[in-house]
């Protein structure tokens, strides 16, 4: 029999069901064949194995495919939303590097309602591919923090907020920006200030939030000074040796990659060296000024390129890197299960169910999405 909520009054109980998924069903129990009845909303109303849902509902649609929780971007640079030409041919650190770096001189440049407009299209394409929150290294200090809260409102993506004081060498401008911001997201320590990455680590303990940083981006970097810190989350690692990774595993700290980016600048994160090793991996669509923040592109690339330099990873781990993983890092493990009462909602792929990871990862594009209560939910 199916799943069914136990209490009528709640708003799953209220709500019609508008979609009957037969297929697969990918939530953090793995990939199993079932059904699903969702609400206008994505709801899951009920949920049973392949024909123990009974007959359809006068108010429901049939559609066969794949449901999954909605994605977690788990690295994005809203900001460059402002700039979406093609990237000059020029080094890396002259296009990204602060201050003087075209990205900050564009940044400088844009007015604030330029770049709320800018990054509100982002977050609701966003939301049309099924991204329900996105771990978001926001620069231009507490300013930048309010502006990408500004831009949030009235989209169905959660931004969580790293953000980046414009002095790292002020406690006081620290603290203000904590005070507002989910924690602090950091260039590389080899780009800040002497001293600079230890008051954070202080800063980020004292106020309770967390920190994040890149490392090993463009150059190696030596990983025992970044672990010193206590990361949340570390970014990129595309230098980083094994005996580095070895570390990072040991440190329990997860790592979000971001292929189509790193491969812009002829470099590739180490996702088979993460997998063999069970780190945690999160995948994410980096710079807004390089491409889109399209999970689905980005995993297409990261199976493609893996394969083609002769490393390849599992359909899973990267399918399970943008739909799974991150919810539980972030301490939201319900959110990446497809149950009834589960605060996370689905969205359908509709796609074979036969080896649905790969059809995920490998076969996916925009045409088979449903994103039900999205402006996608009649693509």
């Amino acid at each position: 029999m199916g799943d069914r909520s136990p209490d009528r009054g709640s708003r799953e109980a209220r709500e019609r069901p508008e979609l009957r998924v037969v297929g697969a069903i990918i939530d953090s129990e793995g990939a199993l064949p079932g059904e699903v009845r969702l609400g206008r909303s994505g709801r899951v109303l009920e949920r049973g194995s392949r024909g123990t849902l009974g007959p359809l509902l006068p108010s429901e649609r049939k559609v066969h495919g794949i449901a999954l929780p909605w994605s977690v971007d788990g690295h994005t640079h809203l900001g460059d939303s402002v700039w979406t030409q093609e990237p000059p041919k020029i080094p890396f650190h002259q296009v990204v590097a602060p201050p003087h770096g075209l990205k900050h001189r564009v940044l400088a440049a844009s007015s604030p309602s330029e770049k709320v407009e800018a990054m509100h299209r982002s977050l609701q394409t966003m939301a049309s591919l099924g991204t329900s929150a996105t771990l978001d290294f926001r620069e231009e200090g507490l300013g930048g923090v309010r502006l990408l809260r500004r831009a949030s409102k009235g989209t169905l993506v959660e931004p969580i907020i790293f953000g980046r004081p414009a002095d790292p060498l002020s406690r006081k401008e620290l603290r203000t920006l904590l005070a507002e911001a989910d924690g602090l997201g950091l260039s590389a320590i080899r780009d800040l200030p002497l001293g600079a990455a230890e008051l954070a680590r202080q800063e980020v303990k004292r106020a309770g939030k967390r920190l994040a940083l890149h490392a090993s981006e463009s150059v190696w970097e030596p990983i025992d000074p970044v672990l010193d810190l206590k990361p949340f989350l570390l970014v990129h690692l595309c230098h980083a040796t094994g005996d580095d990774l070895d570390a990072v595993r040991e440190a329990k700290v997860p790592v979000a990659v971001c292929p189509r980016s790193n491969a812009l600048y002829e470099r590739f994160p180490p996702i088979a060296q993460l997998e063999r090793r069970g780190i945690p991996i999160l995948l994410g669509t980096d710079n807004v000024m390089f491409q889109s923040p399209d999970l689905f592109r980005e995993m297409e690339f990261a199976y493609l390129s893996a394969r083609a330099r002769g490393e390849p990873v599992e359909p899973r781990t990267l399918v399970e890197a943008a739909f799974v993983t991150p919810w539980k890092v972030l301490g939201r493990p319900r959110s990446a299960r497809l149950e009834v009462g589960s605060p996370g909602r689905a969205l359908v792929l509709r796609l074979p169910p036969e080896d649905p990871y790969y059809q995920v990862a490998a076969r996916s594009a925009h045409r088979h999405l449903l994103v039900p209560g999205s402006s996608a939910s009649e693509a």
